[in-house]
């Protein structure tokens, strides 16, 4: 971790960001890198780094000096100097650890000072609400037993029944619809994380659906209606005369069902336009006279 690197630049806020701007930006990147739901290398430090940027920023006091002074204002000694009560070392400060199910976790408070504001949270594994639905694994009461289920992204859409084992038991856990990969069912004395496979088809953004349907130069300047694949049924899809690469269309109510009520998501479809690599000679005569026909009338736009 570089200690050294501005801590705005870790946030990815500027300068002038409000305090929901920056409480925002460190929950989003603090899930990102969380090490028990990223895995990769980098995602230890990343983790450790955004949680530094933001017990300074979130604090008034801290905020102020490192504006003023930067990271010389948390430099061992430095309380001794014009900043008055000084932070000491940053990052020195008492380690803590834990056991969440089969997850296992450890942090650094700092020394002294106030409290620091994880984003909302009351300690920064409080993050685990967004993962799992329950709260922080710190002085709490002993947690429920906890397993992992993967299970594929349509199961995880219409729901499912699974049968498994739990203590040599064969048992079968029912998958509510519209469940989301890291979400917690609660089955009888147990608790069940979710893992949902991807779908080469689908991208899911909360309860939306995200697909791309490939259309031809025709059909996007002539207009036409192309079929699409939803996570429910097959639709037709009208595409307007004229349309550009990349447009999104959507389609109401054909996303994820919310989980908890009635009512589901929208399903948007992203038009990519193919430009074909090997033409015949009379589709390429009829292209030559596309373009001659436009510049007779001084362009098409």
């Amino acid at each position: 971790m570089d200690k050294n690197r501005d801590f705005y630049e870790v946030l990815g806020v500027v300068k002038t960001a409000s305090a929901d701007e920056i409480k925002r930006a460190y929950r989003k990147l603090a899930l990102q890198y969380h090490p028990d739901k990223n895995k990769s290398k980098e995602a230890h430090e990343k983790f450790k780094e955004v949680n530094a940027a933001y017990e300074v920023l979130s604090d008034p006091q801290k905020k102020t000096q490192y504006d003023q002074f930067g990271h010389a204002a948390f430099e061992q000694g430095a309380g001794q100097g014009p900043f008055g009560g000084g932070f000491g070392g940053f990052g020195e400060g008492q380690q803590r650890t834990g056991r969440y199910g089969p997850f296992t976790y450890t942090y650094t408070t700092s020394g002294g000072g106030p409290e620091v504001d994880f984003g909302g949270f009351s300690d920064p594994f409080e993050i685990f609400e967004q993962f799992f639905g329950g709260s922080s694994p710190f002085g709490r009461a002993q947690r429920r037993s906890t397993y992992s289920l993967t299970i594929d992204f349509m199961e995880a859409v219409h729901g499912a029944a699974k049968r498994v084992e739990i203590d040599g038991k064969s048992q079968t856990i029912k998958i509510p619809a519209g469940v989301d990969d890291g979400q917690r069912v609660r089955f009888g004395d147990y608790d069940v994380v979710i893992n949902v496979s991807p779908d080469p088809r689908f991208r899911r953004e909360g309860y939306d659906v995200v697909s791309e349907k490939e259309i031809s130069i025709a059909q996007a300047v002539l207009g036409n209606v192309v079929a699409v694949k939803t996570v429910e049924d097959e639709v037709k899809l009208r595409v307007p005369a004229g349309t550009q690469p990349d447009t999104v269309i959507r389609l109401r109510g054909k996303g994820i069902p919310h989980i908890r009520g009635s009512g589901r998501g929208d399903h948007y479809v992203r038009l990519k336009i193919t430009i074909p690599k090997h033409l015949s000679a009379r589709q390429k005569e009829l292209l030559e006279e596309f373009e001659l026909e436009g510049k007779k009338k001084k362009g098409w736009f």
